[in-house]
């Protein structure tokens, strides 16, 4: 890892991190707990196991690492936590396609926040990618308001606002861990969940997919992906999530045969284009 390029060391942490997450909305789609329960455990499973693995790394030095996230760990915290609430939400809302397109506006809106808070203004290849991505997205959601999906939707739209946020807050901090400050969010959606949850019971194959999906799809992901923004901006790393708008509702449909329409396939192939050409044009400069 060490012999690797800054920009290949993000892209592969953003890769791995966003290929756990790809079967996290049919596990969603799979479970029946209810919506506050289900929330509870994602934050509640992943802040134990990411904790536990902090103890081990960090040893005595644990509460300063802690300590050390400061103001910026502290926003990254908020704004993780919403962004696990307002994804359940949506994908609950809406097809679970629609809600991954939405999620496909955070590279966007990233470069956006980046150029205007970071002064790191995005390449002229990584503005193409944007924009197109932009028109995709566009294209689906026109579909959706059509299908009356638009709460949904837009749960999804502040999900990428909140995913590009916590992108440019990593990259700010870039000199600085804030795995403990991922940590702290999942503990506050937990808690936050707590107040709603009407039963904690996991019964019949929940018992098996909320924690499969919690440390799969959840815990190992969320480390990834707040280290990778270390080595590449915080548009780059969300352009990776776009792999989960096309894989993502592709096992979906394979498993529970929930169908995408003709505009988010058409929409999701474009997009799915658009990343890998961007990646292999960004690792090939490298």
């Amino acid at each position: 890892m060490q012999s690797l390029s800054n920009q290949k060391k993000g892209s592969l942490l953003a890769f791995i991190g966003v290929l756990f997450i790809t079967p996290d909305s049919l596990l969603i789609r799979l479970s029946n707990i209810e919506t506050w329960g289900l929330l509870f455990y994602r934050g509640f499973i992943p802040f134990i196991v990411v904790l536990f693995g902090l103890i081990l790394f960090y040893k005595t030095n644990f509460f300063k690492a802690l300590i050390n996230i400061g103001y910026t760990g502290i926003f990254y915290a908020i704004s993780f936590s919403v962004c696990n609430v307002t994804f359940i939400i949506s994908i609950q809302n809406t097809s679970v396609a629609n809600t991954l397109i939405m999620v496909a506006m955070a590279p966007m809106l990233s470069a956006f926040l980046g150029a205007f808070f970071l002064k790191e203004t995005p390449n002229k290849e990584t503005w193409f990618a944007i924009i197109i991505t932009f028109l995709s997205v566009t294209f689906i959601f026109y579909d959706s308001v059509k299908l009356g999906n638009i709460v949904g939707d837009i749960f999804g739209f502040i999900t990428a606002l909140g995913l590009a946020i916590n992108a440019n807050l990593a990259r700010f901090a870039k000199d600085r861990d804030l795995v403990p400050a991922a940590v702290i969010g999942k503990l506050g959606t937990a808690v936050f969940a707590f107040v709603f949850v009407k039963s904690f019971n996991l019964i019949n194959t929940d018992i098996i997919i909320v924690p499969l999906m919690c440390i799969l799809c959840v815990a190992i992901p969320f480390v990834l992906v707040t280290i990778a923004p270390r080595y590449i901006t915080a548009a780059e790393v969300n352009l990776f999530f776009l792999l989960e708008v096309i894989i993502g509702p592709i096992w979906v449909w394979m498993v529970i045969n929930e169908r995408p329409s003709l505009e988010t396939i058409i929409g999701g192939i474009i997009i799915i284009i658009t990343i890998a050409i961007h990646s292999f044009l960004a690792i090939k400069k490298t």
